[in-house]
């Protein structure tokens, strides 16, 4: 097998807005979480048929975020997985690509808001939840540096786990973060 990129970063406008549609993050999530999957099997998780599944997964392999993995041993239905280890959009783009990155980001606010609701009572990993906010004020440059070091610090976490490749006793934890300017920029900028 091939050895895959760290990340792939999409800023294409194009590219974001083909992210956006709900069963594509559904799909990209699973092959970016190290799982191998047939167009049938993807279509099962995001409850289509397998011909539109296939529309959307050549779709998201022409942007390069995901690529054919090698064909299984009955040669019937070559599965998909991710192009890298880990996928950013960058959503600086204006117009159309802000908009879809504001789509992508709704949902996967929606998903974090349904693991939260999914937890028991009785869970011993409960302890672990959190929620932070914060509004800063920065430099861009200090802005920029604030990304990278979240990035960085995510990254360092993920060490290329996944779901068929991880620790006795760990566990799959979500996290979802934002760095977006607020308000017009100042005067004095």
């Amino acid at each position: 097998m091939a050895k895959q990129q760290r990340v792939v970063v999409i800023s294409d406008p194009q590219a974001i807005r083909a992210l956006a549609h709900p069963a594509r993050q559904q799909v990209i999530d699973e092959l970016y979480n190290g799982r191998v999957l047939t167009a049938t099997e993807c279509a099962e998780l995001a409850g289509l048929t397998p011909s539109a599944m296939s529309y959307h997964l050549r779709a998201l392999e022409k942007w390069g975020i995901i690529e054919r993995a090698e064909e299984t041993a009955d040669g019937r239905e070559r599965p998909w997985r991710s192009k890298a280890a880990s996928l950013r959009i960058d959503s600086t783009s204006a117009g159309a690509g802000r908009l879809a990155g504001q789509a992508i980001m709704r949902t996967a606010v929606d998903r974090i808001l349904a693991q939260f609701e999914e937890l028991s009572d009785e869970d011993p990993w409960d302890d672990i939840s959190m929620m932070s906010r914060s509004r800063l004020w920065l430099t861009h440059d200090e802005a920029v540096r604030f990304g990278q070091e979240l990035s960085e610090l995510v990254d360092r976490y993920k060490q290329h786990r996944t779901q068929s490749d991880h620790p006795a006793g760990s566990r799959a934890v979500g996290s979802l973060y934002a760095v977006v300017p607020l308000g017009k920029p100042p005067e004095d900028s």
